[in-house]
């Protein structure tokens, strides 16, 4: 694979897929640059994340049928990458997806070239964010809040992007990131 897999990693409402979002607006549509779309065990919630939805059972036979890349679960609900982000690797590609810290050792042993992106806020942030989803009781958000945020690398590269602040300071830095990485394929 001659492309860079950037897995993005951090907290429940530090902003993940806004960052992510920002990015896919901010760089050239050539193909130099492919974002994964998740597939979810959730139904699409179009104040939340962009994804395609599942059922748990068609989630599980698309497992068995090998239509993911990767997958995990999380939350009680199933996460997985399709096939296609192995294609857009294949063609030199930066690959981004949201991933699950959890699955930071399957992307270093699956993927040759590959790098993680923590995109944190302060817990404040976070609280804010969190209850403003709705999703939520106040005491599963403080459980949230008090996990152990540890980002265990597994040898790859990380670089940390804090979203406290104003979208466009915290997108900007993944844009650069992201095209220093396209520039050392």
């Amino acid at each position: 694979m001659n492309g860079i897999f950037v897995a993005v990693v951090g907290p429940s409402g530090a902003g993940k897929d806004t960052v992510i979002d920002y990015a896919r607006k901010h760089l050239p549509q050539d193909g130099s640059y492919h974002f994964v779309r998740r597939v979810v065990t959730r139904k699409a919630d179009g104040n939340a994340e962009d994804h395609d939805s599942m059922s748990q059972a068609e989630f599980l036979n698309a497992v068995q049928a090998g239509a993911f890349c990767l997958y995990w679960q999380a939350h009680g609900l199933y996460y997985g990458l399709p096939r296609s982000a192995e294609d857009a690797l294949g063609q030199g590609a930066v690959v981004i997806a949201n991933l699950s810290r959890r699955v930071l050792g399957q992307v270093a042993g699956r993927f040759a070239k590959s790098a993680i992106v923590h995109i944190t806020a302060n817990h404040d942030v976070l609280a804010q964010r969190l209850a403003a989803r709705g999703r939520e009781s106040p005491q599963s958000i403080a459980a949230r809040l008090h996990r152990n945020e540890t980002v265990e690398t597994c040898g790859l590269p990380l670089q940390v992007i804090d979203n406290s602040g104003e979208l466009h300071a915290a997108g900007e830095k993944f844009v650069h990131y992201l095209k220093q990485l396209r520039h050392s394929l």
